[in-house]
């Protein structure tokens, strides 16, 4: 298996460093250009497999995309609202996203179109929304169990109408419906049954809807109406970078004790997961922000933390991979459901901090770490991105920490790993 070690840093290390396109902007552009009439440009666009298996898949389905990766440029022949080919066979490798927003485009076609991706990708959940879809005027035939991958959509055209959505695992079959809604016959009403995860997620959809001329009224915290007849405009789009990946930079100014600045990302970022500056200010660092960029500036100790991460909880892994340098414990809660997401989220990352022979008590929606002396490892990854991309970060504290199977961060950050590394020779 290919392995890489983190190079050990005893001094603060300071750095500038530029983090590609953010993976969700990326995906909900893609999708909402192709139901624009006409050509968009989407610029700073993530190329990572899940983007490229999206773009992979819009393309099966007769819209036109051209890819220029060396420029992070996207151009999206848009088709106002037709799905041109009427079967295909998609395949979404382990890209959520991709699964859930695909699914929901195909729902406004009229045809046949089956979706795959890998065996991690059968076991995630897509019931809820498909139900949606069923209800919406769609015929679904499932090749094994029901509500998870393999299944054939069988469409003729999304209905809309009043829904319930049960949106306690994911919210991206939220943000999904909420997408294609416009292109509905009718208007749309999705009422959210239980607790909403993710919500910073469901904002960002409906800004992105938005900048692209689609108006959502949310009428309450759980209740959601897109009028039928609106239609999204083809534009030129600027991707921010991605503020989850950013989190494995600033975090190694966090614990070294050092300086990382981000160009082209602050506070006014749409993602939700800019909140990762309040929780390293509240740990003991400076967050200093400028018109593009933003900086962070690390403590001599870190400071332990109780904290709700539902709203950021692509962050779990990077706040366990910081927790053992803090003075005192770190307890994440109600984040059960990254136990649903690339792997078991919980699980791995508890496992692979005691094989590092750190304290930690799981819980069922979180977990506790304990100030530690880290005793070093080789860490699995579980071929999910972010344990790679955020157990790195403790090498730089920790001599002798190997990461397994680094390539996984392909996924939706490539070339990680060169980056991390050119952030410590500058």
């Amino acid at each position: 298996m290919n392995t890489v070690e983190i190079p050990y840093v005893n001094y603060p290390i300071s750095a500038t460093v530029e983090v590609p396109g953010s993976k969700s902007i990326t995906n909900r552009a893609l999708l909402v250009s192709a139901l624009a009439q006409g050509n968009s440009i989407l610029e700073n666009a993530l190329f990572s497999e899940d983007s490229e298996y999206f773009a992979k898949c819009l393309e099966q389905l007769g819209i036109a995309i051209t890819l220029n990766p060396n420029l992070a440029k996207i151009q999206v022949a848009g088709r106002g609202g037709d799905i041109p080919a009427k079967h295909a066979d998609l395949f979404v490798g382990l890209a959520g996203t991709a699964a859930r927003f695909i699914s929901a485009l195909v729902a406004l076609g009229n045809g046949e179109y089956r979706l795959d991706g890998v065996p991690r990708m059968r076991e995630r959940p897509m019931g809820d929304l498909l139900k949606v879809l069923q209800m919406g005027g769609a015929m679904v035939n499932f090749e094994g169990s029901p509500g998870f991958m393999p299944y054939t959509i069988y469409s003729q055209q999304f209905s809309g109408g009043h829904f319930r959505l049960k949106s306690n695992q994911t919210s991206q079959q939220l943000s999904a419906l909420l997408m294609i809604a416009p292109y509905a016959k009718q208007d749309t009403i999705i009422e959210v049954e239980g607790t909403l995860v993710s919500q910073s997620y469901v904002k960002m959809t409906c800004r992105l809807m938005a900048d692209f001329g689609v108006q959502v009224l949310q009428t309450n915290e759980n209740q959601f109406q897109i009028k039928a007849g609106q239609h999204y405009q083809s534009r030129h789009y600027n991707v921010e970078p991605d503020a989850s990946n950013a989190s494995y930079f600033f975090a190694a100014a966090a614990v070294t004790g050092g300086r990382v600045r981000v160009n082209n990302l602050t506070k006014q970022s749409c993602q939700g997961d800019i909140l990762w500056l309040n929780v390293l200010e509240q740990m003991g660092c400076q967050i200093h922000e400028g018109n593009n960029y933003t900086e962070v500036i690390g403590p001599k100790q870190l400071q332990g933390i109780d904290i709700d991460m539902n709203d950021m909880s692509d962050l779990v892994q990077t706040l366990g991979a910081i927790a053992p340098f803090a003075s005192s414990p770190v307890t994440i809660r109600n984040v059960e459901h990254i136990r649903y997401k690339e792997t078991e989220r919980i699980r791995a990352v508890v496992t692979e901090l005691r094989r590092l022979k750190v304290k930690v008590e799981e819980f069922a929606d979180g977990l506790k770490i304990e100030p530690s002396q880290i005793t070093p490892a080789s860490i699995e990854t579980y071929q999910d991105h972010r344990m790679a991309m955020a157990f790195a970060v403790i090498g730089l504290k920790v001599p002798g920490i190997v990461i397994k199977n680094p390539d996984c961060t392909a996924k939706t950050f490539p070339d990680f790993f060169s980056r991390f590394f050119q952030m410590l020779q500058q």
